[in-house]
């Protein structure tokens, strides 16, 4: 088997493996080198991976167990698997804003897989954010005053929810409607790496615990446009093939609305987590 290449692709997090074929099987010694690099660097990337459904689904599994997405159905075959889809008509798209995955769920996934089935001839990006390098560049007060804290998440909060809106007509769960409510602590303790991450997100944080909306902004504000400082981030140019694996702990991501009049169809899954500590 050919050596994994492991190449950072930007300052504050991110690395590209090259030298792995996703549809031959892969032993323990790699998956270790693997889910390593993963903690290291938060997100990975993986090109011209040919995987078919199944193939991309047990790759997921590698990681953890694989959960459903609470509002939007999966392929009618692979329900844990859904469609990521803007259309050439579509002016918004899905997740189309800052966020961590579901944070309104008592127990958010450890972590989101996406693959590019068809994409836009340019444009379509996806942004990442480290959220360790986001609360370690707080000042030490500011860090003091966010730990007694508690963010209020809903998956109703208005820009969030109309990023779903198009989906929601033709692939809607019967508890779309519904409405999700999770307190978690606004600095977060990676469970594996012990390292502390600051975890509100502009698409589902609302409030602090025990504070109005009102006596909450200025503060999550402040938070919401510090989290995505650029030195914080990195970006990824999606071809057919590629795979993100991007850990909803500590990283953020924005897919960027810029194609409008082309399609573009991805394929994700979601693997469940626990409660943040």
């Amino acid at each position: 088997m050919s050596k994994l290449i492991i190449r950072r692709i930007a300052g504050a997090l991110g690395a590209e493996i090259a030298g792995i074929d996703l549809r031959a099987p892969i032993d323990a010694a790699r998956m270790a080198i693997i889910r390593a690099a993963w903690l290291e660097h938060l997100v990975l990337f993986f090109r011209d991976q040919a995987l078919s459904t199944a193939e991309f689904l047990a790759f997921a599994r590698r990681f953890g167990e694989v959960i459903e997405y609470p509002f939007v159905k999966g392929l009618p075959d692979f329900p844990e698997v859904i469609p990521v889809v803007k259309l050439e008509h579509e002016r918004v798209n899905f997740g189309g804003l800052w966020h961590s995955d579901t944070t309104y769920l008592d127990m958010p996934p450890m972590a989101s897989m996406l693959i590019a089935k068809e994409v836009p001839p340019v444009g379509g990006d996806t942004l990442f954010a480290n959220m360790y390098a986001a609360y370690e560049a707080l000042s030490p007060g500011m860090q003091a005053i966010l730990q007694a804290l508690k963010g209020v998440n809903s998956s109703a909060k208005a820009d969030a929810s109309r990023t779903r809106e198009d989906r929601l007509k033709t692939d809607a769960r019967s508890s779309a409607r519904e409405e999700f409510v999770a307190e978690h602590p606004v600095v977060r303790t990676h469970p594996e790496t012990g390292r502390k991450a600051l975890y509100v997100n502009v698409g589902h944080t609302v409030r602090f615990h025990s504070m109005t909306e009102e006596e909450s902004a200025p503060i999550l504000q402040y938070l919401f446009q510090h989290q995505v400082r650029p030195e914080f981030t990195c970006r990824f140019s999606w071809q057919p093939g590629s795979i993100a694996l991007w850990d909803n702990r500590c990283a953020q991501h924005n897919p960027i609305n810029d194609y409008h009049g082309y399609r573009r169809v991805m394929h994700r899954v979601t693997l469940a987590g626990d409660r943040p500590q």
